[in-house]
């Protein structure tokens, strides 16, 4: 899949995602804004009620796109024969997308009313895609293959281009500007924060400054155009090299103890969703069957 292809992928994917966040409330804003005690001689109450048509269509969807998002996501990680099965990297991105998809669906099922064991598996939900926001977040800040494997330390390191080699054939660059450029992609920021997002937050800033700075050192020399986007480009992937080879081993550890906190709820959800599912159609819940 090339690059413009995944781009129009994910664009789909949220267009879809926000025209269904749109049509489910635009569709029953009236009725969900409706108290509780009056929603019963509401006129869309039949429809839009957890058991009603649409109601019960959309807990049902919700909750197959979710099984699915997660199963079909769960068989490429695991199952080796699944690999020839396209790159693990898309399979994740359908996952966060059914997985989205999902909740939001299961959310307007509920009309906005939690109650009894369903609550467990509701919430259990928000705490799986909240945490899945978070996982997302630590899953993009390690490197990887194409494929989606992660890369050790040694291989990011061997991506880090010999930038003394690149600046030295730019003849119009002063030695001392070349000598601060080098030296600027050699920085590293020790600063330190208990609070990760912080630490993060403050080292982007660090290397937003680091950028304008070689602009400005670069400014005033006789580059060609095509020398300076070259320039900038090679110091804004050594800068983020530096960062990713900084955080590496911290972003790993996180992922392990995001596991920890991400599975069970998930389970959790499942599990609980599962025991409604069986316990409405036993005491005679139907749809369209």
């Amino acid at each position: 899949m090339s690059k413009t292809v995944h781009r129009i992928f994910i664009l789909i994917l949220a267009f879809i995602i926000l025209c269904t966040s749109i049509y489910l409330i635009t569709r029953g804003l009236k009725f969900y804004r409706t108290g509780i005690e009056d929603r019963f001689f509401h006129p869309d109450y039949k429809i839009l009620k957890p058991s009603g048509f649409l109601g019960h269509g959309y807990g049902i969807l919700g909750s197959f796109f979710m099984l699915i998002g997660v199963l079909t996501y769960m068989l490429r990680k695991r199952i080796r024969s699944f690999a020839k099965f396209g790159l693990l990297k898309y399979w994740l991105e359908f996952h966060i997308f059914l997985c989205t998809l999902g909740p939001i669906l299961v959310l307007f099922h509920t009309s906005f009313k939690f109650g009894g064991i369903v609550a467990i598996s509701f919430w259990s939900m928000v705490a799986v895609f909240t945490s899945g926001i978070v996982g997302r977040f630590i899953y993009i800040q390690i490197p990887r293959t194409i494929e989606g494997r992660e890369l050790s330390l040694s291989e990011v390191s061997n991506l880090k281009t010999n930038i003394d080699e690149i600046l030295i054939t730019k003849e119009n660059l002063s030695k001392e500007s070349r000598d601060e450029i080098i030296a600027i992609t050699k920085k590293r920021v020790n600063l330190y924060y208990s609070n990760i997002f912080k630490r993060y937050f403050n080292n982007y800033l660090e290397d937003k400054k680091s950028i304008h700075r070689v602009k400005h050192l670069i400014k005033d020399s006789k580059l060609s155009k095509k020398e300076y986007k070259n320039v900038i480009n090679v110091l804004k992937n050594e800068i983020h090299l530096n960062r990713r080879i900084e955080r590496l081993t911290t972003m790993q550890n996180l992922l392990k103890y995001w596991h920890v906190a991400h599975l069970p709820f998930a389970f959790i959800m499942l599990i609980v969703m599962i025991v409604h599912v069986v316990i409405a159609v036993t005491f005679g819940a139907k749809w369209i069957f």
